[in-house]
């Protein structure tokens, strides 16, 4: 039986929606949703938040979740989540298997998605890493840059991940647009590996984690999401988000 933990990096310094993993969504902390939801996930043993501030950490206490304080120079979820894997492993003398890192701004979250993530690596040893992925359906969507797209290879592993509109639409539009939906599960052991390799160019211009891992020349599986989700990356958003929960 593998041991799987979940972390939900959340930050409230975010450059796009300061204070975001707090704001409310039907009187709830966006934050609180997230951990809800991923903590009723039956393939999880435990779950914790990741943060590098004092109101994420004692709200998700207050509630009667767990969190670990972590250093505010980071500027990539993965590695937040890699130091506090470190710190849990450390004060309970013991390591997990797979750490699924369930971004705090995904508050249509539910436990099934991160079941439908992490059963491909349980499956096939071979792989490190997975990440959900959703159908874009408006055009809008598409050339949102806050909407991370992805175009797979003939074996559902991302070739490329950008903030850009990919592929283009303009000679056919017989290819299914897709974005990245950030549940991500790692093998553990490739997790502190990803830590430890150096930035890189694209991961840096586009600001996205899973570059670093594609261009270190690993693969990156991307897992079909049977779920409709939105993540919250503007106050819009979290409108538009509180709306959908509702019904």
């Amino acid at each position: 039986m593998k041991r799987i933990i979940a972390i939900i990096p959340a930050r409230m310094g975010s450059s796009r929606f300061p204070g975001k993993p707090m704001a409310l969504i039907n009187n709830m902390p966006m934050i609180g949703h997230v951990y809800e939801a991923v903590s009723a996930c039956k393939d999880i043993e435990k779950t914790i938040v990741a943060t590098c501030d004092l109101e994420i950490f004692e709200y998700i206490e207050s509630i009667g979740g767990q969190a670990v304080m972590t250093k505010n120079t980071h500027d990539r979820a993965s590695d937040r989540c890699a130091e506090a894997l470190l710190i849990l492993e450390k004060e309970e003398s013991r390591k997990y298997d797979i750490v699924v890192m369930v971004q705090g701004d995904e508050p249509m979250t539910v436990p099934e998605m991160i079941s439908e993530s992490i059963t491909p690596m349980l499956d096939d040893s071979s792989i490190l890493v997975t990440n959900l992925i959703s159908d874009i359906d408006s055009y809008d969507e598409f050339i949102d840059k806050n909407c991370i797209k992805v175009v797979c290879d003939l074996n559902q592993n991302a070739v490329y991940f950008s903030r850009e509109a990919i592929p283009t639409l303009s000679k056919s539009n017989s290819v299914q647009m897709k974005k990245q939906v950030c549940i991500i599960p790692f093998k553990r052991d490739f997790l502190l590996e990803y830590t430890n390799l150096s930035e890189t160019p694209l991961e840096i211009a586009e600001s996205i984690d899973m570059l670093r891992v594609i261009e270190h020349g690993y693969k990156v599986r991307m897992v079909q999401t049977s779920y409709k989700t939105f993540a919250v990356d503007t106050p819009e958003d979290l409108k538009k988000v509180e709306s959908l929960l509702k019904k």
